[in-house]
């Protein structure tokens, strides 16, 4: 009989074994998944994300950020992390938010790449290579694009979510100067230092964090490649394009405000396990 994945993902990671807490040992990926209320499909996740990461034979860990679920997302993943060392729950205080998520787990990450991608891969595991790829030849950060190449969308989003998503990207490329073709999709890799820098300053805690970051990362001069990656909607996402568009606009002009007030060009600390005070 075949092994779990996460078994045989063990095989590639024999250094991992730890007898008292999490081992420090630097990884060459880390893998962060913001996670809420995901007990539905956190553990096939979780099956995918080993599978990958034992067939591309990835130094990796995998991070997840559970954003006080009120189910069994946290038992879950510890099921997964008390049978393979390289899986780590990371809890947020409370619900705090997508943003914040992201950000917990990248700071809190040990890899020399590290990347996030949603709960529901909807762009699938494998992808990761591309950025990967786009990373080990020079770019800082890899970004995945829905829209590049849009023949590579599976399943695509109901028109009304094409129709908003389209608008808001028309608005974040015109009062942010962002160049790129999808500046939300989630599923994004940065090199370690790069990702020290800018979530370090990221103040954004929800939806909005996407052109936060990316707006950092140009300011702070770092390298950007926007790939085309595989991907199909999921409808259980849970973004109201009405109630999280208007919030995301605003977050615009709080993004616009810390510019001109000098919060993204501070100098870069030396990280520590406490977060950086953000925006609610």
């Amino acid at each position: 009989m075949g092994r779990l994945p996460e078994e045989r993902a063990c095989d590639t990671l024999k250094v991992w074994q730890r007898s008292d807490g999490y081992s420090r040992v630097s990884p060459d990926y880390s893998i962060v998944i913001p996670a809420y209320n995901e007990q539905a499909r956190i553990g096939s996740t979780l099956e995918r994300v080993l599978d990958c990461v034992h067939s591309f034979s990835w130094n990796a860990e995998i991070l997840v950020v559970n954003d006080g679920s009120s189910d069994n997302t946290a038992t879950i993943v510890e099921g997964f992390s008390a049978r393979n060392p390289i899986v780590r729950l990371i809890n947020n205080p409370r619900n705090r938010g997508k943003g914040y998520s992201v950000r917990n787990g990248m700071l809190q990450a040990a890899g020399e790449i590290v990347m996030f991608t949603d709960a529901d891969l909807s762009a699938p595991m494998e992808e990761a290579e591309l950025l990967f790829s786009a990373i080990h030849k020079g770019a800082d950060i890899a970004i995945g694009s829905r829209w590049l190449e849009r023949k590579r969308q599976t399943i695509q989003q109901p028109l009304y979510r094409q129709f908003f998503g389209r608008c808001f990207n028309a608005v974040t490329r015109m009062v942010m100067g962002l160049p790129f073709a999808d500046t939300q999709c989630g599923f994004k890799a940065f090199k370690r230092q790069a990702a020290q820098a800018v979530f370090q300053f990221q103040r954004i805690e929800r939806w909005g964090f996407d052109p936060e970051i990316l707006f950092i990362a140009r300011k702070r001069g770092y390298s950007i490649r926007e790939v085309p990656v595989t991907w199909g909607h999921d409808e259980r996402s849970r973004i109201s394009y009405l109630r999280d568009g208007l919030k995301m606009l605003e977050e615009i002009v709080f993004i616009r405000w810390n510019a001109l007030t000098g919060v993204y060009n501070r100098p870069v600390k030396e990280l520590s396990q406490e977060m950086p005070t953000a925006k609610n």
